[in-house]
């Protein structure tokens, strides 16, 4: 692995540590200050509606304006966003900055962050190397979600122990997420010119810096974002409330059951390599995403925490085999100079999808009698997913399966 990559993987740590810590106490902290169930699921769809807006600018232009460069602007949007949520609980300058900002209500990846590691990646990386490489990408952020959501807990826990009130509590994990932002920074400075994009021929007539590859790269994006508006329904804030709701249990137990949830999630993005090398990537996408996708069914119908808990993962276990596969077949299917514009448009076609389910979603959970509707849609429209891209794609493997 080259200086670059290691500088990029330790950026995403960062940045996954802050968004595994956030994701645990963002919908408690709306909660505690006193909004709707309602007003928050508004909040979440606005959170991810304008990290889309703000990733298809930075994405589509980031060749233009600097890959490194736009990571910091990303990190700087970060940083911002936690400082104003820690110091308003005034819904409209939360709508604001929900818009404007980049928050991870779900402990995923928003912002223009991964598009452009993924495609930095793939210039400092062999392309027999570049499904590996993407699967230790992401076990390094599930790694790094997975201790921020363990730290939340232990965090938030420690500070009311100590007589904090459970508002002030979240406030301070909101701050250190600001911080995790701005920590950001300097670790892409350090990365080299050997990530930019290289020279682009300009008289190719582009459109969102695409041009062979529209047509792929867009029913990809409609597909994924199909499975991200199905996840939507079940990102961890929401699941978060519901164990909390549903079952009684605390913040502490809750960081710890997404710390091992996330654990889980890292071990399959490792194994997938090693099964699409065998199998293909269409076929490790599709047929490790349906069983994962009838265990999340399964999530609501346990009688007791410690089933609910167990099926939650053994899914996890299965359920993030996709994504390194996902990514590699992406940047294997378009030009070079068309690495970014493609990650980036399926990126955010993923967070358009996911920013409209919490709209749905929200008030669901908040009524005890519908709490499990959530959980039959996004395993439902999963599995439609997965079928749809199955048939969509198995006759069409990477350039580099087909030798």
């Amino acid at each position: 692995m080259t200086r670059d990559a290691r500088l990029l993987f330790l950026a995403r740590a960062v940045r996954m540590f802050g968004y595994g810590a956030l994701g645990v106490i963002l919908v408690l902290y709306l909660a505690a200050a006193g909004l709707g169930a309602g007003e928050i699921g508004v909040l979440l769809s606005l959170t991810l509606i304008g990290d889309t807006v703000i990733s298809l600018y930075l994405t589509t232009h980031a060749d233009r304006i600097g890959r490194r460069r736009t990571l910091v602007i990303g990190a700087l949007l970060m940083a911002a966003a936690g400082v104003v949520f820690a110091s308003s609980t005034v819904f409209v300058v939360l709508l604001v900055t929900a818009t404007l900002g980049v928050l991870s209500p779900s402990g995923n990846e928003v912002g223009p962050f991964l598009p452009i590691e993924q495609s930095s990646l793939t210039e400092v990386t062999p392309s027999n190397r570049r499904t590996n490489i993407y699967a230790w990408y992401n076990l390094v952020g599930s790694v790094a979600t997975a201790m921020g959501a363990l730290v939340s807990g232990f965090a938030v826990g420690t500070l009311q122990a100590a007589g904090w009130s459970d508002l002030d509590a979240y406030r301070a994990l909101l701050i250190g997420y600001a911080v995790v932002g701005l920590a950001i920074v300097p670790v892409v400075r350090l990365v080299s010119p050997a990530v930019e994009v290289p020279p682009v021929d300009t008289s190719i007539a582009r459109r969102f810096g695409l041009h062979r590859s529209r047509g792929i790269v867009a029913r990809l994006a409609a597909l994924f974002g199909v499975d991200a508006f199905a996840g939507g329904f079940v990102i961890t804030s929401l699941l978060a409330f519901w164990f909390h709701q549903r079952f009684g249990v605390s913040v502490e137990v809750i960081g710890a059951i997404f710390f091992g949830a996330q654990l889980l999630a890292a071990a399959s993005a490792l194994a997938a390599a090693r099964i699409a090398a065998r199998f293909g990537l269409i076929n490790t996408m599709v047929f490790t995403h349906l069983p994962s996708n009838v265990l999340l069914i399964l999530v609501p119908l346990m009688p007791t925490v410690e089933l609910a808990v167990a099926v939650l993962l053994l899914r996890y276990s299965i359920s993030q085999m996709d994504v390194p596969t996902r990514q590699s077949y992406t940047m294997a299917v378009v030009d070079p100079d068309e690495r970014s514009a493609a990650a980036g448009i399926t990126g955010i076609a993923r967070t358009t999808g996911a920013s409209l389910s919490p709209l749905i979603a929200a008030p669901l959970f908040g009524v005890a009698a519908l709490a499990s509707i959530p959980f039959f849609l996004a395993g439902g429209l999963k599995i439609v997913y997965d079928i749809a891209l199955w048939r969509a794609f198995r006759a069409r493997p990477a350039p580099d399966e087909r030798r």
